[in-house]
């Protein structure tokens, strides 16, 4: 992906935007929420139907909402400690807030240049090139006064989202009986995509990029990674193995402890609750596996100064852009058709 980021700082920011896929917080938002997600899709009626009794076994309330006002509260004192001292503003993509409302928002309170943070750690058209586009409608719908918004570079292999990934998969290894940790095997996921957005992405590549970085933090050479989370038309192909198969695989060659980690995601959407924390768990009580589910990044103070540090790149130019690994940083800027499923 040519790397056209600018060359320069740029001192006019004057606001945050927190970005996120959003979830419901109600049984009465489930059907409307997934509309939502699901507009333009080809999924039929049905398959919504039983999404939506995911929702309903936790009373409609998806965790995602939650902890991102958790994440916004944390950045909000990051930035008063350490600065940049900016506004905070937080829209999402399906559910309220709603992007577009927040950008109104924006705009009728003279923000005139914003950056946006969005919670995805990685580059493929529903993680980042999706969110794009959902900022230039949103900016439409706003008007000539809309904020010019930029987006931060995905952070895959930033060390602060690394650091608390290794943190938090090190304190899942230690509830396993310390007799079996070295032969533990640790599962990383992340929410599956179609080969066919697969062959035009690096998705995949920095997912195993991260799941290096995490199990070579940790010391854990015992590693493999699964997804979860497709949805679609059977006949259409995506990245696996899917995590079920990955267990019943695992239990076949004689593992009985797994420490799954979900470095897919930064918080605790729907997918980790019920594929891991439901799905999974049942599997694993079946199979005789003993499961222990890794937290999420959610608002651990590494991930959080990462914002920061993300934040600090941009108003100070490119020195001190950090990374892991040998795949560099990410651009600042998406090449022209970036990310564009094949047909």
């Amino acid at each position: 992906m040519p790397d056209s980021r600018p060359e320069t700082p740029d001192s006019s920011y004057d606001a945050i935007l927190l970005v996120a896929f959003g979830g419901p917080e109600g049984v009465d938002e489930v059907i409307p929420f997934l509309e939502n997600v699901l507009r333009g899709r080809n999924v039929s009626r049905d398959r919504m139907l039983a999404v939506a009794e995911h929702y309903n076994l936790f009373n409609g309330i998806s965790p995602i909402n939650e902890q991102n006002r958790k994440l916004i509260e944390a950045l909000r004192m990051e930035l008063e400690n350490n600065g940049p001292q900016l506004p905070i503003y937080w829209g999402n993509r399906n559910w309220h807030p709603l992007l577009k409302d927040t950008i109104r928002q924006m705009a009728a309170e003279g923000i005139k240049h914003a950056l946006a943070f969005v919670t995805s750690a990685y580059s493929s058209y529903s993680s980042c090139r999706q969110y794009l586009e959902d900022i230039a409608k949103a900016q439409e719908g706003a008007g000539s006064g809309a904020p010019r918004i930029d987006k931060i570079r995905a952070f895959y292999n930033h060390p602060g989202f690394v650091q608390a990934n290794v943190d938090s998969v090190s304190n899942a290894m230690a509830q396993v009986p310390e007799s079996r940790r070295s032969a533990t095997q640790l599962v990383f996921t992340a929410h599956s995509i179609p080969l066919s957005m697969a062959q035009s992405c690096s998705y995949e590549a920095q997912v195993l990029e991260t799941a290096r970085l995490v199990s070579a933090g940790v010391g854990h050479n015992h590693w493999s990674l699964a997804y979860q989370s497709r949805s679609g038309s059977p006949a259409q192909p995506w990245l696996g193995p899917d995590i079920l198969e990955q267990l019943g695989n695992l239990r076949n060659s004689g593992v009985t402890d797994v420490v799954i980690a979900p470095i897919g995601f930064v918080s605790d959407h729907m997918e980790i609750v019920y594929d891991l924390d439901v799905e999974a768990k049942d599997l694993c009580a079946h199979l005789g596996i003993n499961l222990v589910r890794a937290s999420s990044a959610r608002i651990h103070p590494a991930f959080v100064r990462m914002i920061r540090d993300l934040i600090a790149e941009r108003f100070e130019g490119l020195a001190g852009r950090q990374f892991l690994g040998d795949l560099g940083p990410s651009p600042d800027v998406c090449a022209p058709g970036c990310c564009l499923p094949k047909n």
